[in-house]
């Protein structure tokens, strides 16, 4: 199943879109608006402000298996997950702290079944696993049911710490936030944000300003296209 599997709400962008391009017509690229909806987003969730720059234009092409060579599996190895985001300059900080954005919204049934059928993975706290058990009670989901787990059951629409204190206690839903807490090269990291939601807030800011400035097209590559799912010359063909 790809990565991009739950994903919805497209028409929220294309919405801002449509507002910018009334306003000013061929000016703002859709990778910008992205970016500021999500710099938005964070805030509206109770995280920090995070200064972001723009002027990033759209690519002329997009291909969905290129973009899955570059994002980590929820089950993959530490390792894999820290040589990703090392390879576009964020360490292993910057890292526990982007999976904080685990402490908000949910984990769909497909995504961690693995961990309750045909047995309950040991290292999952037993007082979370009923709560699990009747949220996913299928050992094979139906796809098109929407049935999930909140990533943090506390504060499930705060971007806060306590997806640290979860995990710490056991209460990670996918296995990449079971080994964050335990891999040696990241528990450390997972602890200090326990206990510290300012040092969670500056890595995440740190970490994010990264991603958001990740190898963007500027100047005169790529387009600013016209609408968001389509490049434009398959746009000018429709």
């Amino acid at each position: 199943m790809d990565r991009s599997f739950g994903m919805r709400n497209f028409r929220y962008i294309e919405n801002i879109k449509e507002a910018v391009e009334r306003e000013c017509p061929g000016v703002v690229s859709c990778a910008d608006i992205l970016v500021l909806s999500g710099r938005d987003g964070v805030v509206a969730l109770g995280g920090p402000y995070i200064p972001l720059k723009t002027g990033r234009r759209d690519g002329r092409k997009s291909r969905a298996e290129i973009l899955e060579q570059y994002l980590p599996d929820h089950n993959d190895s530490m390792s894999v997950v820290l040589e990703r985001f090392a390879a576009i300059g964020i360490d292993a900080p910057g890292l526990v702290a982007l999976l904080g954005s685990h402490s908000v919204g949910r984990t769909h049934c497909v995504k961690l079944v693995h961990r309750l059928y045909p047995e309950v993975d040991p290292a999952l706290n037993p007082d979370h696993v009923p709560h699990m058990l009747h949220k996913c009670p299928d050992a094979i989901p139906d796809p098109k049911a929407v049935q999930y787990v909140r990533n943090d059951r506390g504060t499930p629409m705060v971007l806060d710490n306590n997806y640290y204190r979860n995990i710490l206690d056991s209460k990670g839903l996918m296995m990449v936030d079971h080994q964050l807490a335990t891999d040696k090269r990241t528990r450390p990291y997972v602890k200090k944000m326990a206990k510290s939601q300012d040092y969670f807030f500056k890595e995440f800011s740190r970490a994010i300003t990264i991603l958001s400035e990740n190898n963007p097209l500027t100047g005169t590559k790529g387009e600013i296209r016209k609408v968001c799912n389509l490049a434009n010359k398959l746009h000018d063909k429709s």
